[in-house]
């Protein structure tokens, strides 16, 4: 018998393999036993009333957050399912922003340990599982689930969604998922079900192709947000990025970081969809949603602030997609930028540092790593930058780095740490 939410959280971290921690070898691609999971707890996915299925490389976190944002403003009680988290487990699964109670999460873990059966579930199995339980018992009108890695064979992919959202593809999880964005699109096509519209973000030459296919194949009415011209203009003010756009007007979206423009576009072709499907988004639920997106649903780290003098700013970006963006970015400030950065073993570390090498003057960087099994030790890192023609000191862990960025600041210059959720993950739980 599990009394306690830290035992819980300790039974689930644990006991069962996690993704996040340990890498591939947690990952079990299939729907069976999921499927079977889902029955002893009643099948709860099949009793949601509305559901968003998002996917893609980068940007589903914040599309689905910002959905989520939009939806809670129109009046709808907005089930959200993401992952990972950064400081406590409950983050992943929220309704209405709130996050799932602790007693509620320790029910759950009773009842499954209670099963008679031996599913030997993964981590990712049993979580979502949870969420969907929780979303049930919470009666939300319209559930937005992220898929967790890839698509076809993720966890998620159980549902009977009413849209699909895939907001782009690049190279990442290659072992798993593919070495070539054509095969990891065709992994993340998968989501796409017989007759339901599908969004995609960005998508071109044979990529795109692969998500003509797949809609195709199933007689899903397919829209390309790139092609839709929604967002007209945009431009950097305080408080983030002002949009104007044809279908809801202007306003500001709070999200920083020049790709969230991309992100606008597909978030505001889903609402057009969600609109032909009958649910009703005013204007007015658009600005909201996008002006208040983390005060309403508890998002961090995607272009964070966390100070003005001097600029600290911190994003979860991993992956080269996401730097494509971050490098360009950076650059683009004054001063001397006091980069921290770790990363976990599985990415593919050495692009992401040429594109800074390449792209990212007037810098100084501080090689630490996250405190979990897949990091990627600090001086190994400083070892590939070396190679990339980057030089640093190194930290055994994110704060000490951080203290040591902070400290060398002058006036006008910026700090940025990033590289990996788990290193966003430990400065913000310091702090």
């Amino acid at each position: 018998m599990i009394d306690s939410y830290k035992e819980a959280v300790e039974f689930l971290f644990g006991q069962l393999p996690v993704f996040e921690r340990v890498g591939a070898s947690a990952y079990k691609p299939g729907l069976e036993r999921v499927m079977a999971l889902s029955h002893e707890f009643g099948d709860p996915h099949r009793h949601l009333k509305k559901v968003i299925h998002v996917a893609g490389t980068n940007g589903k976190g914040s599309t689905a957050h910002t959905l989520a944002a939009i939806l809670q403003s129109a009046g709808y009680r907005t089930g959200l399912f993401t992952s990972p988290h950064l400081v406590d487990f409950r983050e992943r699964i929220r309704v209405n922003g709130e996050m799932i109670t602790q007693e509620a999460v320790v029910d759950f873990v009773n009842r499954y340990v209670g099963l008679s059966c031996d599913l030997s579930p993964s981590f990712f199995e049993l979580t979502t599982v949870l969420a969907f339980e929780w979303f049930v018992r919470s009666e939300v009108d319209v559930a937005i689930v992220e898929v967790g890695l890839g698509g076809r064979l993720d966890s998620t992919n159980i549902l009977s969604p009413d849209l699909c959202v895939i907001t782009n593809i690049s190279l990442d999880h290659t072992s798993l998922l593919g070495e070539t964005p054509e095969a990891i699109a065709l992994e993340k096509a998968g989501i796409i079900k017989p007759s339901v519209p599908v969004v995609i973000g960005e998508a071109a030459g044979a990529v795109r192709s692969v998500f003509e296919d797949a809609a195709h194949r199933c007689g899903a009415p397919v829209c390309f947000a790139q092609d839709s011209n929604l967002v007209s203009s945009f431009e950097p003010v305080v408080g983030g990025i002002l949009y104007h756009t044809v279908s809801d007007g202007d306003f500001i979206g709070e999200l920083g970081g020049d790709y969230q423009v991309n992100n606008t576009t597909t978030i505001l072709s889903a609402v057009a969809r969600l609109r032909d499907l009958g649910v009703s988004v005013s204007e007015d639920a658009v600005k909201t949603g996008f002006g208040n997106v983390s005060k309403l649903t508890g998002l961090q780290g995607r272009w964070m602030k966390l100070s003005d003098s001097p600029l600290v700013i911190c994003d979860t970006g991993h992956n080269p997609g996401g730097w494509t963006y971050l490098v360009k970015q950076l650059n683009d400030l004054a001063g001397c930028k006091h980069i921290v950065v770790g990363f976990v073993a599985d990415k593919d570390v050495s692009a992401i540092l040429r594109m800074m090498a390449d792209n990212i003057h007037n810098a100084r960087y501080y090689f630490t790593a996250p405190q979990c099994p897949r990091r990627l030790d600090e001086e190994q890192l400083r070892e590939c930058a070396r190679e990339q023609g980057l030089d640093g000191e190194t930290f055994c862990n994110v704060c000490e780095a951080y203290e040591k960025a902070l400290a060398d600041c002058d006036k006008g210059d910026m700090v940025f740490i990033g590289g990996s959720n788990y290193v966003a993950a430990e400065l913000l739980s310091t702090l």
